[in-house]
């Protein structure tokens, strides 16, 4: 999706990609009336780095269009822990819609993504190696058709481990 830069504070542009869970129907509806398929990737995404542009990346080439599913800053509180995250989320959807790559963004607040994903149906669904073909979505994404696609993470790249290094180097 192309943005206009002509006139647009940054929070506008990036407003243009994003989704509000209660339109997301709506927005697949169309997607599909296009003919498009569509790609699902959801995380956090707190703290930007390679590994998560490399995912991002692999995911944008499996269909025709990309939606990115953030957890809200809740549902990582839930799941990683009360410190986290980093970056709350108005922030990272900004940083997600700034993508070329990233078609929409849109959030969840759930602890895990089945629920967003029944709503969108995705063509394919993208998760990183650590979850495995048996990711806790496979059934929900395979149960309309889809597939799910695994990506390699790249070694020594995670929040987690950028985090504590940055606490080492602070000490």
């Amino acid at each position: 999706m192309s943005l206009s830069r002509k006139n647009n504070s940054f929070s506008e542009a990036m407003s243009a990609k994003v989704i509000k869970p209660d339109e997301l129907e709506e927005k697949v509806a169309e997607l599909r009336g296009r003919g498009k398929t569509i790609a699902t990737l959801n995380g956090s995404f707190d703290l930007m780095h390679a590994g998560h542009l490399e995912m991002i990346y692999q995911a944008s080439r499996q269909a025709d269009v990309l939606i990115l599913a953030l957890n809200t800053d809740r549902s990582i509180q839930q799941y990683k822990s009360p410190l986290r995250p980093i970056i709350p989320l108005e922030y990272r959807l900004r940083m997600m819609a700034a993508l070329e790559m990233v078609d929409f963004v849109t959030w969840f607040d759930e602890t895990d993504p089945r629920q967003i994903l029944s709503r969108i149906k995705p063509d394919v669904h993208v998760n990183g190696a650590e979850y495995g073909e048996d990711c806790i979505e496979a059934e929900t994404v395979r149960s309309f058709g889809g597939k799910i696609h695994i990506v390699s993470l790249i070694p020594g790249l995670s929040t987690s481990q950028i985090i504590k290094k940055v606490v080492e180097t602070c000490v």
